[in-house]
């Protein structure tokens, strides 16, 4: 009996127990469904954190610097950081507003409170140098100036979703807005920064000068800066200068530290990883178990089966044709099981990923050959036992089966 004769049987066998394959099959499908759809789900909340990332640059530094006597270090950090110039290119207070904002212009307001929170403004204080500093880039006016920052000039610009939402289609520059009742005049527009990632507020900010902190009260976020390197090379030097620099302007009265996004990229990357391990480890215990239920079913398939195994050793049929007859049919059985599991994988993966993460991460070609792999490969593993205890059988004995 040749291969495509013992594919053609197998076929018809697993055709003519359409409920029992079905069932047979579900374990695998569930199995390499949840794998496919955890392990791909892991890598989108990898990228999504690289690309997070990438945009604040791998030249970031985050610098924390509190005192608790009140007295405003930004002026001197950032004077220390000019005289780094041979690795910094600038250092800006990063100070965001927190309690309810209410941003007004003509008819038109945003609120913290009542505005869908992907449109939800987010003000910001900080030196002309926050532009550099946090990757912006400006679409229309200017930037804010040292003068701005030292004459506390009641300025602002603004990202492009906030500009639209008040604005539409005129021309926010030169225009007023009100902030909790303060006026503020547009001086710039910032480009879009991510048009599909609505959620990751950066074209929701409001900047102001740094200076204009007292007019917020305690709901400024203070203490918190961000420095940009001359280039990722530079940074770990930078790091090391600031974290020297830092005790000594702070005093007894405060701390301070500066250290880079990268290393928090790095641990989440090594914690994503570690999820995708335990969550694709117990999705391969289900695989498992559907492992056994399929030796279970070769097995009554092998003793519903005996009297045709009796007649096919009887009349010459070899052991390792008994055994290839059995285990081609277990394949089949994990081959359809796995291209079924694989399919709806996919189908789990786009929703998932589309729900939480607003994108869609399909899974990779090496998982996906993978997993067919190992659908078959459970099949010969299982179906093994099976198919030797069928061409052990003896040909007298397995003629007086009923």
């Amino acid at each position: 009996m040749n291969f495509r004769q013992s594919f053609k049987i197998a076929a018809k066998s697993i055709a003519a127990k359409k409920g029992r394959s079905i069932l047979t099959m579900l374990g695998i499908i569930i199995g390499l469904a949840a794998v496919i759809a955890l392990v791909s789900f892991t890598q989108g909340q990898n990228k999504w954190l690289n690309d997070y990332y990438a945009q604040m640059g791998d030249n970031i530094i985050n610098i924390n610097a509190t005192t608790w006597d009140g007295r405003d270090i930004s002026e001197q950090l950032y004077t220390y950081c000019q005289k780094m110039d041979e690795y910094m290119l600038g250092v800006t207070p990063n100070y965001q507003c927190w309690g309810e904002l209410n941003v007004r212009y003509g008819t038109k307001s945003l609120s913290s409170y009542n505005t869908d929170w992907e449109n939800q403004p987010q003000v910001y204080l900080g030196n002309q140098q926050f532009t550099l500093c946090l990757n912006y880039e400006l679409e229309d006016g200017r930037d804010l100036a040292y003068i701005d920052v030292k004459n506390m000039n009641h300025v602002c610009i603004l990202g492009s979703r906030i500009a639209k939402n008040l604005f539409d289609y005129a021309q926010p520059v030169g225009q007023r807005i009100s902030i909790n009742g303060t006026a503020y005049t547009v001086i710039g527009i910032y480009k879009e920064c991510d048009p599909e990632n609505v959620g990751n507020g950066k074209d929701n900010v409001i900047l102001l000068p740094y200076t204009l902190k007292k007019l917020f009260g305690d709901r400024v976020d203070g203490g918190s800066f961000v420095g940009k390197a001359k280039d990722a090379a530079s940074v770990p030097k930078a790091i090391g200068l600031l974290n020297g620099y830092l005790p000594g302007l702070v005093g007894d009265s405060g701390w301070g530290n500066a250290s880079t996004p990268n290393t928090w990229q790095q641990s989440a990357n090594e914690q994503n990883k570690m999820q995708s391990l335990f969550l694709g480890g117990i999705a391969a215990l289900s695989l498992l178990v559907s492992g056994i239920g399929i030796m279970n079913i070769m097995l009554v398939t092998v003793t519903e089966r005996t009297r045709e195994i009796g007649i096919r050793k009887a009349i010459g049929a070899e052991r390792k044709t008994i055994i290839t007859q059995f285990l081609i049919e277990a394949c089949l059985i994990c081959g359809i099981g796995g291209i079924i599991g694989i399919a709806v994988g996919y189908l789990a993966t786009a929703i998932l990923c589309k729900l939480v993460l607003s994108f869609i991460v399909w899974p990779s070609v090496s998982v996906t050959a993978g997993a067919f792999i190992f659908s078959v490969v459970m099949g010969v593993i299982f179906g093994l036992y099976p198919a030797v205890k069928a061409s052990g059988l003896q040909p007298v004995e397995a003629l007086r089966a009923e």
